[in-house]
């Protein structure tokens, strides 16, 4: 085989690479989950701080055996919007 335009070989070259890293982006950038995520209803009553029902879920869920309890009452903070670790109670 004989090059007759090393610059046309060269932009084919890079065009190649350019469409490969292309699809690989267009593909690696969607995860797909094979599990549900299951949520679950706790009852808040008075006297609950966010700490103790994180420390209970800790205790309770494997998902979250060594991690540190910070990380569980984040968890619990953004699955809930919550915007502090304040609770409130609300009567209906």
């Amino acid at each position: 085989m004989v090059l007759k335009s090393k610059k046309k070989f060269i932009r084919a070259i890079i065009l190649i690479i350019g469409i490969t890293i292309g699809i690989n982006l267009l593909i690696t950038t969607k995860a797909y989950s094979h599990q549900e995520t299951k949520y679950k209803t706790v009852a808040v009553v008075s006297g609950d701080t966010l700490w103790n029902i994180a420390e209970k879920e800790k205790k309770s869920n494997t998902y979250y055996k060594g991690k540190d309890i910070r990380y569980v009452m984040d968890d619990i903070k953004e699955v809930n919007n919550l915007k502090s670790s304040n609770l409130k109670l609300i009567n209906y």
